[in-house]
């Protein structure tokens, strides 16, 4: 995405922001009740998020009685397009009143009632009197947080009442003048909260916690502060970074002064009976039983970057073939002169570079931003869709993988664009494989820079005319909600897009249940985790008998308006009940990260800028840090801090775990020219592996030899171990492109074992395990062996026999 097209995309929404809720007129209609609830009015949606975000429901049966049931534990309840029904006890910024009139939607359960319309909320809350205000109302933000009951004998800092292990640490300076730069002020603590005229210690000190920040201050009576204690000295120590737009790049201070109590005398906004800070004075709070602890290991605990190869390619997607050679194509206009945009890696000759490497043809239109798969097919082929513009908007390409270790293949990429193309044209679509074995490709713009591509299609195309579906939640969410995160569910296909996700039919695509919003970044809600606000999304581990619900896992991202990259994760379980979202603070910004799931059910985190959004030009300050995510561990102390790379890993970079449980680090294209403009990061050619612990901790790898490598579901298949008493993980064959690691899935099966003779039971069906081609390990503790591919759930769509076209060779089923 250009840098002038995302400029002016943020005007727009700074002019949106900055229209006051108080220049709207406004009508109310008489109060209705509804049990414990009376109408409060008809509400619009919040700027880039749900006003209200607490929970949801969507039923045809929808009435106001069923949504105030649904939403009994909140303050305020809203019903929107006729059928669904929002829960929360605070409005989502931006989200203001509207005339009643736009409230004209009948509920489905009972048309005499009003649900809402489009973007349009009919909003009930809690207690009487709430509809028959003539004023207008302004959308508020954050988490309401109960105020202290106890009241001071005079005014100053709040000191009790506070949120469980939060003390009052004192009155301090804000705003330090830089030794360096007299006309330099350093904040002490990086996030500021928009002004509220409810600032109290316990709302502020609440969405600290909230986001795992051990530190809040208070300052001028309306703002709120969130970092940590360490920030303190960070801002009085000298700058490690020379990018002046890293956010976290300080020039050397003096240390923050502490003051009287009585220095700190600004009211607070939402309590006058406390003080607040004052101008350049914060109070600040530090949270001293904070749970959130990360591990910093040293030596081989740490793992390690290599450089593994150099490269002749600026790689766009990656891809392990079953073959296990490593394909790489690219955008055009990158890499080397007079290249083919197409190349396989023999990772049995990193030592010859004439012998690593296979340019590869085929290729007739352009993959840039084209999704990627490996087809459940006997051959393990491999497919990309999607791409730039004109005929590569609509194009679909398929490679055979052939060849051997340390003996080149002779196939290429097949493609035929006048007679094999998508339904409509999609730049930065998502695929995936289906349960029925079909492929789904959802999403896109319509060339660059264009309109959104609001829908999804199969693959191979159904009979009859226009078979996509239109998802208006992706109309109403562009655009920011490019390369959606998608996967099997057990109830259907989840999908994440921008900041929100829900749960679709697998064969009507109507949604079956909408998930409460992700949360931002502590100082943004808008925060997103698709492009261009790009995070990056992993399916949690699942582990026989498969019982429980599968958990997602989703890091970084950035904020729509001001570009900060967001500093945690986000986890929850879509099939449950009343899903929540768990917050988990990371040990630094990160936008543009990869997500790589190992053998041994843990996550590598890499790659990534610390500001920005994901383009050409539009990140800096490179997060050169790994980080490992272990789930078995307790929230907050699932992250380690692993070893450094001295290589920028930024836009158009990517993470795939290997065969031999390495990670291959590749690619980086952040400016689209090597020279230009001065002083950027270059197209990265280079090929790095990052080792984990489990291959540096000298014990020996144990070894295994299978014959039936072609599963059924819920069957039984042997194999000889060389140790005893082994785990197997199963990890699905990945296409790595724009932080999205499409086909990605980690699966621990039953094993049992008599000596070194085992035998593992498959997974029982394919919405546990979606069709296709798995990595297999075996572990011996943490130590895996070599994976070996397998294919489980065989073809069921027939892919093998798709596409009949002259020039593609079929593998057939």
């Amino acid at each position: 995405m250009s840098g002038k097209f995302a400029a002016a995309l943020r005007a727009v929404l700074l002019i949106t922001w900055a229209i006051p809720s108080s220049a709207l007129v406004v009508e109310r209609q008489t109060p209705a009740k509804s049990g414990a609830y009376t109408f409060y009015g008809c509400q619009t949606e919040a700027t880039n998020a749900r006003a209200l975000s607490g929970k949801s429901t969507a039923y045809d049966t929808m009435t106001v009685e069923s949504c105030a049931s649904d939403c009994a534990a909140y303050t305020y309840f809203g019903l929107e397009y006729g059928r669904e029904c929002y829960c929360g006890n605070s409005f989502g910024t931006g989200s203001v009143s509207a005339p009643v009139s736009d409230c004209s939607f009948g509920c489905g359960g009972n048309s005499t009632e009003k649900c809402g319309a489009g973007n349009r909320l009919s909003v009930y809350s809690k207690g009487a009197g709430s509809g028959t205000s003539s004023s207008t109302k302004s959308g508020t933000t954050g988490t309401s947080a109960p105020t202290s009951t106890t009241q001071p004998s005079g005014p100053g800092p709040q000191k009790t009442g506070l949120p469980a292990g939060w003390v009052y640490s004192g009155c301090m300076q804000d705003n330090i003048p830089s030794k360096e730069n007299a006309n330099t002020q350093i904040s002490v603590f990086p996030y500021k909260l928009a002004d509220s005229t409810t600032n109290t210690a316990t709302s502020c000190i609440t969405q600290c916690q909230k986001f795992g920040f051990n530190a809040a201050g208070l300052e001028y009576g309306s703002q709120c502060f969130c970092g940590d204690v360490q920030n303190i000295k960070v801002a009085s120590a000298p700058t490690t970074s020379t990018n002046p737009n890293d956010p976290q790049a300080f020039t050397y201070s003096a240390p923050p002064a502490t003051y009287d109590d009585s220095q700190c005398n600004a009211a607070c906004s939402g309590n006058a009976n406390y003080y607040c800070g004052s101008g350049n004075r914060l109070t600040y709070y530090t949270w001293t039983t904070s749970p959130v602890k990360f591990n910093f290991p040293t030596g081989s605990a740490a793992g390690s970057y290599s450089l593994l190869i150099g490269g002749v390619v600026v790689p766009l997607i990656t891809n392990q073939a079953i073959t296990g050679k490593v394909t790489f194509v690219e955008k055009s206009g990158t890499g080397e002169p007079n290249g083919t945009g197409a190349y396989e890696l023999d990772l049995s000759q990193i030592n010859n570079f004439q012998n690593a490497w296979r340019q590869m043809t085929g290729l007739k239109t352009d993959v840039f931003c084209a999704a990627g798969l490996t087809l459940p097919d006997k051959a393990g082929r491999q497919i990309t869709v999607g791409g730039w513009s004109g005929q590569s908007n609509y194009g679909i390409r398929l490679y055979w993988p052939d060849g051997s270790a340390g003996v080149k293949g002779q196939n290429q990429w097949t493609e035929d664009p006048t007679n094999l193309q998508l339904q409509v044209p999609r730049w930065y679509p998502s695929a995936m494989i289906m349960a029925n074995g079909s492929i789904l490709v959802v999403g896109g713009e319509i060339g660059q820079n264009a309109a959104e591509q609001p829908n999804l299609e199969i693959l191979p195309r159904p009979a009859g005319g226009n078979t996509t579906v239109y998802l208006d939640f992706l109309q109403r969410t562009a655009p920011f909600n490019l390369y959606p995160f998608i996967m099997v569910v057990p109830s259907g296909i989840f999908i994440l897009y921008y900041n929100e996700a829900r749960i679709l039919d697998e064969k009507t695509f109507a949604t079956i249940k909408t998930l409460p919003n992700l949360p931002g970044a502590v100082n943004d809600p808008t925060g997103g985790r698709t492009y261009q606000l790009q995070g990056s999304m992993v399916a949690l581990p699942q582990y026989a008998p498969f019982t429980d619900p599968i958990g997602v896992l989703a890091c970084g991202g950035s904020t729509s308006g001001a570009s900060y990259s967001i500093d945690n994760c986000v986890s929850t379980v879509p099939e449950a009940a009343n899903p929540a979202w768990t917050i988990e603070r990371m040990p630094s910004r990160r936008v543009m990260p990869c997500m790589a799931g190992l053998p041994d059910g843990t996550y590598l985190i890499a790659n990534g800028g610390q500001h920005g959004v994901a383009g050409f030009g539009l990140a800096g300050a490179p997060n050169y840090n790994a980080v490992l995510y272990d789930p078995t561990k307790p929230v907050n102390q699932r992250m380690s801090v692993m070893a450094n790379t001295t290589v920028a890993r930024l836009y158009h970079s990517e993470a795939i775990v290997l065969l031999d449980g390495r990670v291959m680090i590749s690619g980086s294209d952040p400016t689209g020219d090597y020279n230009q403009p001065a002083n950027s990061f270059p197209e990265e050619y280079r090929v790095e592996v990052f080792s984990p612990p489990y291959l540096l901790s000298g014990l020996a790898r144990p070894t295994f030899t299978i014959t039936n490598k072609d599963w059924k579901y819920g069957s039984a298949i042997t194999f000889t171990s060389s140790v005893t008493g082994v785990k197997v993980s199963l990890l699905g064959s990945v296409g790595s492109t724009h932080g999205n690691s499409m086909g990605q899935r980690t699966l621990f099966p039953a094993v049992t074992c008599s000596g070194t003779s085992c035998t593992v039971t498959t997974p029982p069906n394919a919405h546990v395990c979606p069709p296709g081609w798995y990595m297999m390990f075996v572990l011996n503790g943490p130590t895996p062996s070599v994976g070996q591919f397998v294919r489980i759930g065989g073809d069921p769509a027939g892919l093998g026999n798709w596409p009949k076209l002259t020039g593609f060779a079929l593998p057939g089923v």
